[in-house]
Formats: C-alpha cells, sequence, structure tokens
C-alpha cells in the first residue's frame, strides 16, 4: 500500500500542489474581522476536499467564532486504532506588507520554497495530511486506521472557542491518541521528534508611590521611587547563576534524566550567539544552553516600564512602574500554583513606601511530554528515518502549544506532533515559506506513518 500511495503522491503532484496553492490563496486572517468571509472560504475548501477523499459525516461547526471543520473516517473496522487529527486553517495578518517580496496570497516558488502566509503554519502541513489520506484511499480503497479530523480557524487567536467544544463535545472527539502537523524540525532535512512541550503562565507588577509625578530635586530623599523599588523586586527572583530564586518554585519539577540529556546532545546545536548576536549565553548552573531551553523552567522579564522615556532629561520621581513576567514551565510544575508563588514572592520581599499590585495572566498551560519510548512516538522516529534518510533526532520544545495540554487534560491520550516545518520559514513574519523538500519527505514519512499505526 505504501509504494502505490508514494507513487501516487509522485504522479499527482503538480495538481496536488495546485490545490494547495488555491488553499494558501485565501486570506483566512482569524484576527481581522474583514476577513470572516475569507474564513468561511477556507473552511469550505477543507469541507469539499474531505469529501472528495471520502470523509463522511463532515460538518463546519459554528463555534460562536470562526468554524471548526469536523470530519470521520470510521471504514478501517472496530478493531483498528482511531486518530484525532488537529490542525488550524486561519493564518497571521501579513503585516509590515512592504516587507514582503511576493504576495502574501499569491503562492510563489522561489529556490526551492513555496512563499506564502500559511504555507509553514499551518496551512501547508494540514494539506499535507489530507493529501496523504487522499493517496492511500485511492490507490487501497480504505485508510488503515480510523480518523477524526479537527480542523479549527481560531488557533492564531487563542482558540479561544476550542477547549469549550472539546469538552462539551467529548465523545465526538474521543480517540486513541491524537497527531498534529503544526511545529517543524530543528534543521532543514533533519527529521526531529518533538515529544516535549513546555507550559506557561505570568504576571504583571505594578508599583506605585505617589499619586503624580514629582520633581526629584524637592522629593528625593523623602518618597520612594516605584521604578527602584521595582528594580529591587525583580532582582530578588532570579540569581546570576540563571536560578529562580522564589521560594518552592522548583518543588514539583520533574527532574531531567540521563537519558533525556544523552538524547539532547544528539541534537544537531543551534549557535545561541551567532544566531541571537548576544555576547554569551547564559543558563542555569548545571545544564548547557538546550537542556536549559528545552527541559528546564525559565523566568523572563518580557518588559519593563516607568517614568520618563523621551530625548534628554526629565528630573522626576515617577508616580508608578510595571515589570511584564512569563515563566515556561515543565511537567509538574502547575500554572496557578507558580503563579502564587510568584505573587507571594513579590509581596514578602517590596519595600516601604509604595503599593504594589499582582496580576495574574488568564491565558496558561501545563506542560506536556510524552515519553521517547512510547510506540507511537518509535514508529514516528523510523518513519522520518526511512523518509529523510537521516537518524531521526528527539527534542522538548521551549514554546507552548495549549491545544496538546487540552487534549491530553480532557482525554488522557498520547500526542504525536508530526511537524516538517524548518527553521528558515519566518513563522508570522514577512515572507513565510516553506520548502518543498520538507513537502515532498514529509509526505513520504506520513504515509509510512499512517500503515504503521495497526502493525
Amino acid at each position: 500500500m505504501s509504494n502505490k500511495a508514494l507513487v501516487y503522491l509522485a504522479d499527482n503532484r503538480e495538481r496536488l500542489l495546485k490545490k494547495l496553492n488555491e488553499f494558501l490563496s485565501i486570506p483566512s486572517v482569524s484576527t481581522d474581522s474583514e476577513h470572516k468571509g475569507d474564513i468561511k472560504q477556507a473552511a469550505d475548501f477543507l469541507a469539499t476536499y474531505l469529501v472528495e477523499i471520502g470523509f463522511e459525516n463532515i460538518d463546519t461547526k459554528d463555534t460562536g467564532g470562526h468554524p471548526l471543520v469536523y470530519a470521520e473516517y470510521n471504514g478501517a473496522g472496530s478493531d483498528a486504532s482511531t486518530v484525532l487529527f488537529y490542525g488550524h486553517y486561519d493564518v497571521q495578518p501579513v503585516d509590515p506588507i512592504d516587507q514582503w517580496k511576493s504576495d502574501p496570497f499569491k503562492p510563489e516558488v522561489r529556490e526551492g520554497r513555496v512563499y506564502a502566509r500559511g504555507s509553514s503554519d499551518d496551512k501547508g502541513q494540514v494539506f499535507m495530511n489530507l493529501a496523504v489520506f487522499e493517496a492511500i484511499m485511492k490507490t487501497d480503497g480504505k485508510l488503515p486506521l480510523n480518523v477524526k479530523i479537527c480542523i479549527e480557524g481560531e488557533e492564531e487567536i487563542g482558540s479561544e472557542n476550542l477547549y469549550d467544544i472539546l469538552q462539551e463535545k467529548k465523545e465526538l472527539f474521543e480517540a486513541d491518541f491524537a497527531v498534529i502537523s503544526d511545529s517543524g524540525m530543528v534543521a532543514e532535512n533533519q527529521p526531529t521528534i518533538l515529544y516535549g512541550l513546555k507550559g506557561f503562565t505570568g504576571i504583571e507588577i505594578t508599583v506605585a508611590g505617589p499619586d503624580h509625578d514629582l520633581h526629584s530635586g524637592m522629593y528625593g530623599g523623602a518618597v520612594r521611587n516605584p521604578v527602584m523599588a521595582l528594580t529591587q523586586i525583580l532582582a530578588t527572583m532570579k540569581n546570576s547563576d540563571e536560578v529562580i530564586t522564589v521560594d518552592h518554585f522548583y518543588d514539583d519539577v520533574e527532574p531531567l534524566s540521563e537519558h533525556e540529556r544523552e538524547l539532547i546532545s544528539q541534537v544537531p546545536g543551534e549557535d545561541f550567539v551567532e544566531a541571537t548576536g548576544a555576547p554569551d549565553t547564559a543558563s542555569e548552573k548545571g545544564y548547557t544552553p538546550q537542556e536549559h531551553t528545552m527541559a528546564r523552567p525559565t523566568f523572563e522579564i518580557n518588559g519593563i516600564y516607568g517614568g520618563y522615556q523621551g530625548e534628554g532629561t526629565k528630573t522626576i520621581i515617577p508616580s508608578s512602574a510595571t515589570a511584564k513576567i512569563t515563566c515556561r514551565l515543565v511537567p509538574g510544575q502547575d500554572p496557578e500554583k507558580i503563579q502564587q508563588l510568584l505573587e507571594d514572592h513579590v509581596k514578602k520581599v517590596a519595600p516601604s513606601g509604595v503599593h504594589v499590585n499582582v496580576q495574574k495572566e488568564k491565558l496558561s498551560s501545563k506542560a506536556y511530554k510524552v515519553e521517547p519510548d512510547h510506540p507511537l512516538i518509535k514508529k514516528a522516529a523510523k518513519s522520518y528515518t526511512k523518509a529523510f534518510g537521516k537518524e531521526t533526532v528527539f527534542v522538548r520544545m521551549g514554546g507552548s502549544i495549549p491545544v496538546v495540554e487540552w487534549i491530553e487534560d480532557i482525554y488522557n491520550i498520547p500526542v504525536v506532533l508530526l511537524g516538517f516545518g524548518t527553521p528558515g520559514d519566518r513563522l508570522h513574519s514577512p515572507n513565510e515559506s516553506f520548502p518543498l523538500d520538507s513537502y515532498d519527505k514529509g509526505m513520504e514519512t506520513l504515509v509510512y506513518y499512517w500503515k504503521s499505526i495497526n502493525d
């Protein structure tokens, strides 16, 4: 079956690329109400294609926001596994448009890449899976497993309606495992298993002193400066060894095993100094930069402001100062507990003479990890290696994908992240693109993977 499907994909490559370009040409920008009609057009495109492939019970579900495309295939029988495939068809805005070298919604191939908004995130990768389902159906007459499709139109605006739908219609989306193709590889043509994601939470600290800005000559030495008070608070939260000094912050952290450290050491290492322009790396004492980025919690000040920001000098004591803080979390850590620990620490160390307010980030998520030796992960790694001709590397990512945590939380099933993007894809930026080599080898990987599930 696999060979026939690969031949089908090769024979129909130009037709399928034309169909992908049609999908990419729809400006399905979810954050802009002017594109509401385009969002519907993209959902209708998917629904029509799913009919052509042979899926059933196809429905563009009303979410209260943008529609969610649902479909089923149950032809593999009750003994076969059922997968929930998730993706999204909405895309980021294209601004600044003047930095694009070609129209973001008129796909163009240059130097082996297709340039268009959504080519990598996530329309291109969604389409690859559907094209493989088509190839298998047309050559074998059926799929080797049962499939439930969930493709939403709100991922780029926080998937604000998805959790409630997955919860309320739990039986509809139930499956043995889930697959998401909305991630990437550590380098072009380097097959990569992403088996863990960090969680996320944050707080905003506001320090207020006088009820208006004060003349520093008249009041300096009599009234505490809120900017100075804020920096004193922040300085107590992490030390020069990059260790977070908030009491009990690490209590629930799942230790990084020697096996995982070995897996991380085998990943082609990014030169952080060269890539960022920073003069040196700075990671938690006892861990490499890659280990810290992938598998240890972080504490970052994302922004700090207060007082005069203009040219020259303005001799004031500012009335207030604010800092925005986020933490990336690892398995075992609870976002709400971490927020409370941060707030407790801030209030404990806050100096006298100011009022301190802590506002908690509403959008938080827990970390996710599936064991790298899980059978579904091993099959994915084998499929990658067979298609790309290279040994697959295993990584955890410092970013967060909330839907992964939601699926694990609601359904308690493993989530396999089968991504084919590359570091050069420029996600969310002008000139987003996707390598056609990843497109071809990625679909080959998917053919091998779907066939292997019930072996």
